[in-house]
């Protein structure tokens, strides 16, 4: 029996054994006549790369998979061994001078190759069939859609609630659904439900139906309006996890915008939910919202000035032995950006363990952390010198810079550390500086 048939035997589809002679005697194959099939009533041609490509499965049964490419056959042919192959693969395998059967090494004393006609047609069927039956769900989906938002411009009370909660849960799980929503004006009716007078339960579906979104400038332009964007920050302070996460995400949306106005998103309210938010050690999802969206509006002075007016610096300090690399590269850069303002160089100088902590991120994970903690040592040392020499150096600064000097880090993180090494040495004799440039401490 030819390989190809043996394998067939060993793979299911849909659960049932698949085997070549039984599929066909079976009628598996039917339904399928010269490659068309009948889409609501009308006869379409499948193309089967497009299949293959649109369904992108994981699961496709091994014997309908090239052993060369280790993608699905299109074209499946039959050496005189018994092996089967998509043609281009094996073509290309001759053309290098092989003359032999890749998979079982064999010479090859006929190099004919005969279509497999019988293991293409298996092929198409079991992937039209599963192409339109997700045509088929597309298709409900997208009505449904559609179907929601008529129900949305008519309904109010629990009803809206309980078709928003539903809405929210289809875009979130269907792109196809979201494009439905996107193209067939949806977006303007969910936008329209936010205002002053919106409930907790009809503002907190909304924001997570249009957090899923891709937003055009448009949109955008409609949700940043002050009633909306505090009814936003109001949610943001007064939700569910989930619900805060998707109030980050879409502030975070709108403020990609090229028109973003930092006046209506300069908040204490909306400074003192994302805190909150990156306090939480419960929800680590939680605390990666919050802290990209802070080092977003943080690129504005008037923010970090505002940020800061609240304990964000010893707060931050305080997260950051916790933290999961992800959020502490982003944590240091919030730190850094902070430190470019006079009152965040103040509040790192007053944080006691600021410094230690700083001195112990050099030369960590990554270059990009040694970087944000360099640059928040600088800021302070050229706020207090003395007074930060003497806690750095004993924290281990002098070692940790000696050896950023000899690595291969960037040039300019080599030129500060020399910088900062020199102002480390103000207070100390050259016999004593020595001594604690070693590196056994460091070490430790």
């Amino acid at each position: 029996m030819p390989m190809f048939q043996s394998l067939c035997k060993r793979d299911g589809v849909d659960g049932q054994i698949l085997d070549l002679d039984t599929a066909v005697k079976d009628g598996v194959l039917g339904g399928v006549d010269s490659g068309f099939v009948g889409t609501t009533g009308v006869a379409e041609k499948l193309d089967l790369g497009r299949m293959i490509e649109e369904l992108d499965l994981c699961d496709v049964p091994s014997v309908f998979i090239c052993p060369i490419s280790l993608e699905p056959m299109q074209d499946p042919v039959t050496l005189c061994t018994g092996q089967t192959y998509e043609r281009s693969n094996i073509l290309k395998w001759f053309s290098l001078g092989h003359l032999t059967c890749p998979t079982t090494m064999q010479e090859l004393w006929d190099d004919t190759l005969t279509p497999n006609t019988t293991l293409y047609r298996l092929i198409f069927t079991w992937f039209s069939q599963k192409y339109l039956v997700m045509k088929k769900r597309s298709e409900d989906v997208q009505g449904r859609v559609l179907e929601l938002v008529e129900t949305l411009k008519k309904v109010k009370g629990q009803a809206r609630v309980l078709a928003l909660k539903e809405l929210h849960q289809v875009v979130a799980a269907h792109a196809t659904a979201r494009k439905a929503l996107l193209d067939g004006g949806g977006v303007s009716v969910v936008s329209s439900l936010l205002g002053p007078f919106t409930s907790y339960a009809v503002g907190s579906e909304v924001i997570g139906v249009l957090g899923s979104l891709n937003l055009d400038c448009e949109s955008k332009r409609s949700l940043v309006q002050p009633a909306k964007v505090s009814l936003m920050v109001d949610i943001l302070n007064e939700g569910s996890i989930e619900t805060k996460i998707n109030c980050t995400r879409l502030i975070e949306t709108l403020i990609e915008g090229k028109d973003f106005d930092l006046e209506i998103f300069r908040s204490h309210s909306l400074l003192v939910g994302l805190m909150r938010l990156v306090k939480d050690k419960r929800h680590t999802n939680g605390i990666f919202a919050g802290l990209k969206l802070l080092r977003k509006v943080c690129s504005h002075s008037e923010v970090k000035s505002l940020l800061v007016s609240i304990g964000a610096v010893s707060q931050l300090v305080e997260l950051l032995s916790g933290l999961e690399p992800d959020c502490l590269e982003l944590a240091l850069s919030i730190l850094d950006a902070l430190a470019s303002v006079p009152e965040g160089r103040l509040a790192l100088k007053d944080c006691s363990n600021a410094i230690p902590i700083m001195v112990k991120l050099l030369m960590r994970v990554s270059e990009n952390y040694t970087k944000y903690a360099l640059s928040i040592l600088w800021s302070v040392c050229k706020l207090a010198p003395e007074e930060f020499s003497l806690i750095a150096v004993e924290a281990g600064l002098a070692a940790k810079l000696l050896l950023l000097i000899q690595s291969n880090c960037d040039p300019i993180l080599k030129q500060q550390s020399a910088e900062l090494l020199k102002l480390c040495s103000l207070n100390y004799s050259d016999t004593i500086f020595i001594s604690k440039c070693k590196l056994t401490r460091t070490i430790q």
